[in-house]
């Protein structure tokens, strides 16, 4: 059993580049009750950046790396149930990913990473504290805290400055206002992190499950033309209620700022609507058979079903031998308990005022 999320002394940028948390602190005030948590984080990250050097001239001496092969990247708003998605499919062996331990320590992957690891394992809680799935080192998530932690040009940025997250959102959430020159670097930084992934867990495939991918589509497809790509859509009652409780408690340990809860619940209705557009108007580059948008609802009804039939229509290699991982991996999932969730008139009224387009595109109601 770890330590609870929002007792953590530091937060993730301990495992940031060190020019990486100079560039974020350079145009970002920390704010009065968050200075000791940013100054030992600051000492943290320090020192674990004096193993850089070593870890990059590991990473030149890799084996040539062959170029990334049409990775499948599972995309929708948080709360959507790509997790679950992407531990289904993170069952078959031939697909590699980022993990746990690779999203706070991405640049220590090569060198030190048994002894980290350790570390990170006895430091973390057994459960995510939002929604009670398992938590471990060596399981599949989302790449994003990695990146943030690479280069300042992430939109989990937010996490630490909540005050710039509108602007972060429109700059490296949907790329509308990020220079060219660091939509480059984020290009490169992404493929090595992918690269590094794949060496990590002897994959062939690469598995992505990155909610902020969803407004990247057109740069998706400039680095890997035919990536294959999962959209999952969900009650939008159900996502903002869990919206707002994954990123309030999520925030609290990582923040080096201030932000109200009416701020933050400003924010989640105003990044959904415009992550919502974004996705409607870049998903016609994606080719056809190369996109399967799909209900949660309809997958958690019958995930391995539904799995199979997302192979046979992305034409994906794997899961005649996944299978009886995958089969295994829903059985254990059958006591799984969900969060339950009540809406409040406020919520309906919320939802039906800014997501009304969701509801009537994807056909929910109450």
């Amino acid at each position: 059993m770890g330590l609870q999320f929002d007792k953590l002394p530091v937060n993730t940028l301990v495992g940031a580049k060190w020019n990486t948390f100079k560039a974020l602190a350079a145009e970002n005030e920390i704010d009065k009750g968050y200075r000791q948590k940013y100054y030992l984080t600051q000492a943290v990250c320090r020192l674990l950046s004096l193993l850089q050097p070593i870890e990059d001239s590991r990473y030149r001496k890799l084996p040539a790396q062959p170029d990334v092969i049409d990775p499948l990247f599972i995309l929708g708003h948080w709360r959507s149930g790509t997790t679950f998605v992407h531990n289904v499919f993170a069952c078959d062996k031939h697909f590699g990913y980022n993990t746990t331990y690779q999203t706070v320590f991405p640049n220590l992957m090569l060198f030190g990473q048994p002894f980290f690891k350790k570390t990170v394992s006895w430091l973390m809680p057994d459960k995510r504290p939002t929604d009670n799935m398992e938590l471990k080192v060596d399981q599949p998530q989302e790449e994003e805290f990695a990146l943030s932690n690479m280069i300042p040009y992430s939109y989990y940025d937010f996490w630490f400055y909540p005050k710039k997250m509108m602007a972060y959102c429109d700059r490296y959430l949907l790329f509308d206002t990020i220079p060219e020159a660091e939509r480059q670097v984020f290009k490169e930084t992404f493929d090595r992190l992918v690269k590094t992934c794949l060496w990590n867990t002897q994959g062939t495939q690469f598995l992505s499950k990155n909610p902020p991918h969803t407004g990247r589509i057109r740069t998706l497809l400039e680095m890997y033309p035919n990536a294959k790509f999962i959209y999952l859509k969900r009650n939008p009652y159900t996502v903002f209620e869990s919206t707002r409780s994954f990123f309030t408690h999520t925030i609290r340990p990582l923040q080096l700022q201030h932000i109200s809860p009416e701020e933050l619940e400003a924010n989640i209705i105003e990044v959904y609507r415009r992550l919502y557009y974004k996705y409607e108007e870049e998903k016609h580059l994606i080719p056809k058979e190369n996109l399967v948008e799909i209900k949660f609802e309809d997958f958690e009804a019958d995930a391995f079903a539904m799995t199979r039939d997302i192979y046979t229509q992305l034409q994906l290699p794997g899961f005649d031998a996944a299978q009886a991982d995958i089969e295994k991996y829903l059985g254990k999932k059958k006591g799984y308990k969900k969060n339950q969730y009540q809406y409040e008139d406020r919520t309906v009224q919320l939802v039906e005022e800014h997501w009304n387009m969701a509801l009537r595109e994807w056909n929910y109601s109450l």
